[in-house]
């Protein structure tokens, strides 16, 4: 069984979805994982402690403040005891406690003293998940290294509304599970990868410059996945306001030619995953001063000039990567210009979605893909960014691993 012998602290908070908590439980457990309940006082109002202690078959923890528990156990112990704390459902108030720092109650004082790996279940309201406060809360903890798992998107089953905050499926989240405390061998290590993200600033003057709306989390995530698999990864990152990934070496660059040189120094490599929105154009020559508006005159034209392609010069590189991923933001026939995209740039596989503004795809944090390579073309669901960069890891592994290393 794939979580024989490990231990895991559950952490239930309030919500409907905390209902889903219990076939949660049996999942793990029918993967040989023991499972250790933390009940939040909002979530003993959606399900009751007795029905996740016999699931559980173990002791359900719900106060700070209990001297018979923290005589036998402690919330040091809780929060020591254990392989990994999996938090599910997470609230948008625990998780606030969370990137804060607070502590005034069992769960999050836990989450706070603990030194394991954290796993996060995020459940709650469509507007609540997209609220500001939510967002940097959310940045902060992937910045502290917790990891999350959705939300997905769906009828929410408390008020009818429709949108992402549905908590995972049980056997999804028991899925990063098990990756997450997989000690076997990382199926990439030994494996150098490269990947680009975010977009390219290609200044006009020194104030102003053309750029796009990327926001630099898809090709984040997917250099944090590959190294999770073991890979040796370098990130040449654009301008973006999220923090670097941990596990991985990161190259801060602005423009799309110092992009390329650094994309070129760092071949040969195993694995290329041209992400990055490189601008297509640059200013041919940018000025030196702030160009100024003259009354009654005309803006001065701008002269452009085409930027370097950096995934075709990848692709037809003498020292070409074994594996090479494209990306194609596509407005219209998506698949069309994804599969003309495999061809003319040398890739092996060229990942397509639809970023026209109603799809909320470009600075989101979804993404819905194709995934186009000479054998075919499959649809994937609409996922979050981190879960379409773990299942992208995952077929990279697969495609060099079937091929020899041989793209």
């Amino acid at each position: 069984m794939m979580l024989s012998g490990k231990r895991i602290l559950l952490i239930i908070s309030g919500g409907i979805a905390a209902y889903k908590s219990l076939d949660l439980i049996r999942r793990l457990r029918e993967r040989g994982a023991a499972v250790r309940p933390v009940m939040t006082a909002g979530a003993q109002q959606f399900v009751t402690p007795l029905a996740v202690g016999a699931l559980a078959a173990d002791h359900v923890f719900t106060e700070i403040f209990s001297r018979e528990d923290e005589q036998d156990v402690g919330h040091i112990r809780l929060a020591r005891d254990c392989d990994l704390v999996l938090v599910a459902p997470a609230t948008a108030d625990l998780m606030a406690k969370m990137a804060n720092g607070l502590a005034d109650d069992l769960a999050s004082t836990v989450l706070l003293a603990t030194d394991r790996p954290v796993l996060v279940a995020p459940a709650m309201n469509p507007v609540m998940w997209s609220a500001a406060a939510t967002r940097r809360n959310v940045e902060q903890l992937k910045a502290d290294g917790i990891r999350f798992i959705g939300p997905a998107a769906g009828e929410m089953a408390e008020s009818g509304e429709a949108g992402v905050g549905r908590m995972a499926e049980p056997l999804d989240i028991v899925a990063s599970v098990e990756r997450l405390l997989d000690n076997g061998p990382k199926p990439l290590a030994g494996r150098t990868a490269i990947v680009t993200s975010g977009p390219t600033h290609e200044p006009i003057d020194p104030v102003r410059y053309i750029a796009n709306r990327s926001s630099g989390r898809q090709g984040h995530a997917i250099a944090a996945a590959l190294a999770a698999l073991g890979a040796d990864v370098t990130l040449v990152s654009g301008p973006v306001t999220i923090p670097d990934p941990a596990g991985v070496t990161t190259i801060h660059v602005e423009r799309a030619e110092e992009m390329r040189d650094a994309v070129i120094s760092r071949l040969p490599a195993d694995i290329a995953v041209m992400v990055a929105a490189v601008a297509d154009w640059r200013v041919a020559a940018a000025s030196g001063q702030k160009i100024k508006k003259q009354p009654g005159e005309a803006p001065p034209p701008l002269m452009l000039t085409e930027n370097p392609d950096i995934l075709k010069t990848v692709g037809h590189h003498g020292q070409r990567p074994r594996l090479v991923v494209g990306f194609a933001a596509e407005t219209q026939s998506v698949e069309e210009n994804g599969r003309a995209k495999l061809t003319r740039k040398g890739a092996d596989m060229i990942v397509a979605n639809d970023v026209s503004p109603e799809t909320g795809i470009m600075g989101g944090t979804r993404n819905r893909v194709k995934i186009i390579a000479r054998d075919g073309v499959s649809d994937w669901p609409d996922m979050g960014k981190d879960e379409v960069a773990e299942k992208l890891a995952l077929l990279i592994a697969e495609k060099l691993k079937a091929t020899g290393g041989k793209a």
